[in-house]
């Protein structure tokens, strides 16, 4: 008999989050899960790790058979953890969420839910980021459907080793369109701090906040068509970052300039 995939997922809302269980409840009759999650939200932890705090580890009990775990921690040392300690069993993908809130154009590079699966991408172990567009009242589980023939698809057509599918599910209270292979949008969340007092020390402080910086986006990008109803994949490649058309046109004219004068 055919193993059933083996699966870790993980998120930046925390264990106990709402997005987490639907996306396990999604996946849960598909494969052998196992969670290893943040005790708390840490939303816009991108792809950032713990060095300076120690991390513990501690067991959450959850149903059917599943494993759980919770770290004092962000998504990549979940991730980390996970692979090097926790598991004995290498995963077969990765999936992170279900975000509360969108993470489409390039707030992947703040986003701890992408975060999580880059970790694994860099061990060449595929993810998928699952993210809803509504932050209000996110209905998570009138996607877990759609999670599940995604996840399916991606065990059935194998993502490329170093890469990930970032997807994005539209405002539900809009009839849905379908889904749509896109590219990466080039809205994101802009710095908006707010200046407060200390009430007693008379001194600032801020509360970063944010607001979206818009663009003039391509009809093909996921910012756009969500907009449109669609439910957004992304891949995204992080194991190959070069710029390769600067690098062909800049290299020899770089070392040569700088090597004339090196000593």
């Amino acid at each position: 008999m055919t193993r059933k995939p083996r699966i870790l997922i993980t998120n930046d809302d925390g264990i106990f989050a709402p997005g987490l269980r639907s996306l396990w409840k999604a996946l849960v009759d598909y494969a052998d899960l196992s969670i290893v999650a943040p005790v708390d939200d840490t939303s816009g932890a991108g792809t950032g790790i713990t060095l300076k705090t120690p991390l513990r580890i501690d067991v959450v009990p959850w149903e059917h058979g599943t494993r759980a775990w919770k770290v004092n921690g962000k998504p990549a040392d979940c991730v980390k953890l996970a692979l090097g300690t926790i598991l004995t069993e290498k995963p077969d993908i990765i999936v992170s969420g279900i975000n509360r809130g969108s993470n489409s154009g390039r707030t992947v590079f703040y986003s701890g839910t992408v975060g999580g699966v880059i970790e694994g991408a860099l061990r060449r172990i595929p993810g998928i980021a699952f993210s809803c567009e509504d932050f209000q009242k996110p209905d998570y589980s009138a996607v877990e459907k759609y999670v599940l023939s995604i996840v399916q698809h991606a065990m059935e057509h194998p993502i490329p080793p170093g890469t990930i599918f970032n997807v994005n599910f539209p405002d539900l209270s809009k009839p849905l369109q379908g889904y749509k292979f896109a590219r990466q949008g080039q809205g994101f969340w802009i710095d908006n701090p707010e200046q407060r007092m200390h009430p007693t020390e008379e001194t600032p402080y801020f509360w970063l906040g944010g607001k979206w910086e818009h663009h003039e986006e391509p009809h093909d990008s996921d910012v756009f068509l969500l907009k449109e109803g669609y439910i957004t994949v992304v891949p995204i490649r992080v194991d190959e970052l070069t710029h390769h058309g600067l690098m062909d046109s800049h290299k020899t004219i770089f070392e040569e300039k700088m090597n004339s004068s090196f000593k």
